[in-house]
């Protein structure tokens, strides 16, 4: 498992055990939305503002995503679903575990919604990347959601640990969920799962206190970081955002300093 131990430090610090994603997947599910349009000046602003690691579909990577500038995790994702299709919900596998070595990934991503009609399928091909990336020693991060006919809050605390502990369970190293909305209830999904939890960053927010009290938020209910997509490189003042964002997950920076950041 060394290959695992070595990668996994691109994507989380190493001397805080803790990360930022930036998540930019979005391209597959509703096309390219604003702030998607310019990848390399996109990644750039992201990695200026002291991001860990970032989602890309192999597509991008294979177009080059970097023109210069420093490093950053890699993180290949390989669920894929359109806006357009009869179920949305319904996410296949659109690349291996091979592929995303082969493009000099650090990990790998899934995505899984429990609940929908097609949870199942989901869920082995889940067992299967699980045992490709075991193989290959390359990281797993799980991207958890509950969406479906029985799911009737998706941020309530008692699927999101469910979910949480399903992607543990089936062997990601990482996985992604909602936030629950306190940092007391955020505890119950943390408290339940083995290993590293980060939240997603959802709907595009109103203002930077927001996104900044929910990070704080999922920090002090014991996540291990954040997967921060729109309110990220759809900001204004994308490079102040992700600093702000990184300076609350590794320094425990109070909202309010954490706001000195931007423009």
């Amino acid at each position: 498992m060394i290959g695992k131990e070595i990668r996994i430090e691109r994507i989380l610090n190493r001397n805080t055990g803790k990360t930022v994603i930036i998540p930019m997947d979005h391209g597959v599910t509703v096309g390219p939305i604003r702030g998607l349009e310019n990848m390399k000046e996109t990644v750039d602003n992201i990695v200026n503002g002291g991001a860990n690691a970032i989602v890309l579909h192999k597509g991008l990577v294979r177009g080059g995503h970097r023109g210069s500038g420093k490093d950053i995790g890699l993180i290949i994702h390989l669920s894929g679903s359109t806006s357009l299709a009869p179920d949305p919900n319904f996410k296949v596998l659109v690349c291996t575990v091979e592929e995303a070595v082969r493009l000099g990934a650090d990990a790998v991503s899934i995505h899984v919604n429990l609940g929908a009609e097609d949870e199942s399928e989901m869920l082995r091909d889940f067992g299967v990347i699980s045992k490709k990336s075991t193989e290959w020693g390359i990281p797993l991060l799980a991207m958890m959601y509950t969406r479906g006919q029985k799911i009737k809050n998706q941020f309530d605390a008692a699927v999101v640990k469910h979910a949480a502990r399903v992607g543990a369970e089936l062997g990601a190293d990482i996985v992604k969920v909602n936030y629950t909305g306190s940092a007391e209830s955020f505890r119950e999904v943390t408290g339940g799962c083995p290993v590293p939890v980060v939240i997603a960053g959802g709907e595009k927010m109103e203002t930077d206190k927001e996104i900044l009290e929910m990070v704080e938020g999922a920090m002090k209910g014991g996540a291990a970081g954040v997967s921060i997509g729109r309110n990220a490189f759809q900001h204004k003042d994308p490079i102040g955002i992700v600093k702000a964002i990184a300076s609350v997950v590794h320094k425990s920076t109070k909202v309010e300093e954490a706001l000195k950041l931007l423009k």
